[in-house]
C-alpha cells in the first residue's frame, strides 16, 4: 500500500467519523431514553376528542427529520416536562435537516406520515431510528 492510498483511506475514515458525529446519534439516543423514562403519557392519541394526550407525527421512512422537528416543536409549545432536553433535540434535528447531515434520514423538508401517536410512540420512533443508524454497517 502506497502513501497516497493510505492518506485516501485515512481521509475517508475521517469524513465518516465527522458524518456520524454530526448526526449526534449517541446524544439523541441518550436524551430520548431519558425522556422516555420521565414520560408518563402512554394514553392513546385522539385527534378529534379533547384529550390530555398529544398526537405527534409518526414519520414515513425518509421523512423522519422533518417529523422529528415538527413533533419536538409541538412538545415545546405545549410545555412538556424536560423542555431543556426537548430544546436540545429540536435544535439537533433542525440542524441535521437544514445542513443535510444525516443523509439516510432526509428526503425533504416536509413531514410525511400516515399515522400519529402519543408521546411515547413518537419518542420510540426517534429511538428506533437513531439506534438503526448506530448499528455497525448502517
Amino acid at each position: 500500500m502506497n502513501a497516497r492510498m493510505l492518506s485516501y483511506i485515512l481521509f475517508s475514515c475521517l469524513l465518516l467519523s465527522v458524518q456520524a458525529q454530526n448526526c449526534s446519534v449517541g446524544e439523541i439516543i441518550r436524551y430520548t431514553k431519558r425522556l422516555l423514562e420521565e414520560s408518563s403519557v402512554s394514553c392513546p392519541c385522539r385527534e378529534t376528542a379533547v384529550s390530555s394526550c398529544s398526537c405527534l407525527p409518526i414519520a414515513e421512512p425518509g421523512h423522519e427529520l422533518a417529523c422529528f422537528v415538527e413533533g419536538t416543536e409541538y412538545m415545546l409549545k405545549n410545555n412538556f416536562s424536560s423542555n431543556v432536553i426537548i430544546t436540545m433535540l429540536n435544535q439537533a434535528f433542525q440542524t441535521q435537516l437544514d445542513r443535510n447531515l444525516c443523509e439516510s434520514l432526509a428526503r425533504g423538508n416536509q413531514c410525511q406520515y400516515k399515522t400519529k401517536g402519543n408521546v411515547k410512540e413518537f419518542l420510540n420512533k426517534i429511538l428506533r431510528t437513531y439506534q438503526a443508524i448506530n448499528k455497525p454497517g448502517a
